[in-house]
């Protein structure tokens, strides 16, 4: 794994125009299987893991889910075996997420999008410790206190004093971890991939409770929730053709799960003025590249 990540500072005339500096957190860069907030995620669940006396690592996800495959390298890696537990019918042949995750060992299992909405309850948790035997589990997508612990290291590697910080979000966890390392003037600016995204800041408030952290820490938070093209891995042609144009300009690659939607929020704030003139800003990278074969494989089109 390639950490700390790089720091860019990426220059474009829009930021010239609105007087603001731009630095990109480039977790992209950490490993092109494990990129972004998913290692960050999984970094402390492996060590409990270890420290405990646990058969294998459980987790769950959707069929193109970056956290799954990202477990499942995890796994390989250090030898642990891992169980997927996938929203959904069995799709044959796999697609290159799930074939990946196999290939490198992962047991993958299929439950209906009814009982997968049970996944948290306690009931649900002592059936599949019946089922699978004394397994570490992991939330879907990593979110819980080690998860959030592991994402207050990305601003820990930031050396740069800034003023407001961005991430895409879905459980929360990441936000959570990157507001709990932030000082006192500087925000955090959550953008939901999903509708309805105004949810994840309770999820913020559960995670501080959880941490026995201050709850008032929030104020510090703000969430952009138009930017989610209706809804979690849904899209629309001005999402992609947005990507295309970015990469082109900035030599940078976005999916169009998470990171498409934070950059098309990111500079859409930037020109309607939502920073003051002067302001420093750090756009988290979070990676999740490797889904991109199976968006484009699922709706039959090329985006790079």
């Amino acid at each position: 794994m390639k950490t700390p990540s790089p720091l860019d500072e990426l220059k474009m005339p829009l930021f010239e125009e609105k007087q603001v500096k731009v630095w990109i957190k480039r977790d992209d860069l950490i490993h092109d299987e494990v990129s972004g907030n998913k290692w960050r995620k999984l970094k402390y669940n492996v060590e409990a893991f270890q420290k405990g006396s646990y058969e294998a690592i459980l987790t769950f996800g959707g069929a193109y889910s970056n956290h799954i495959l990202a477990t499942a390298k995890v796994g390989a890696d250090n030898k642990i075996p891992t169980i997927a537990i996938i929203r959904g019918e069995e799709q044959l042949p796999l697609n290159p997420t799930l074939k990946r995750s196999v290939d490198l060992g992962m047991e993958i299992h299929y439950i209906s999008r009814i009982e997968y909405r049970q996944k948290q309850t306690a009931s649900f948790l002592e059936k599949v410790k019946e089922q699978y035997g004394n397994v570490y589990i992991i939330p879907e997508g990593g979110g819980n206190n080690e998860g959030v612990f592991g994402c207050k290291d990305i601003v820990k590697e930031i050396n740069v004093d800034f003023d407001y910080i961005l991430t895409d979000c879905g459980t929360g966890a990441t936000l959570a971890g990157i507001s709990l390392a932030l000082k006192e003037n500087q925000k955090t600016i959550g953008i939901p991939v999903l509708k309805g995204g105004d949810f994840i800041l309770d999820e913020v408030k559960n995670y501080y409770e959880a941490l026995k952290e201050d709850v008032s820490k929030i104020k510090n938070i703000e969430l952009a929730t138009k930017y989610h093209f209706g809804g979690y891995a849904k899209h629309k042609p001005a999402l992609i053709g947005f990507m295309r144009a970015f990469y082109k300009q900035t030599g940078i690659k976005t999916d169009p799960i998470y990171t498409g939607k934070l950059f098309y929020g990111f500079i859409d704030l930037i020109k309607t003025d939502y920073f003051p003139k002067g302001s420093k800003i750090i756009v988290v990278h979070t990676g999740g590249l490797q889904g991109i074969a199976g968006f484009e494989e699922r709706y039959k089109t090329k985006i790079f």
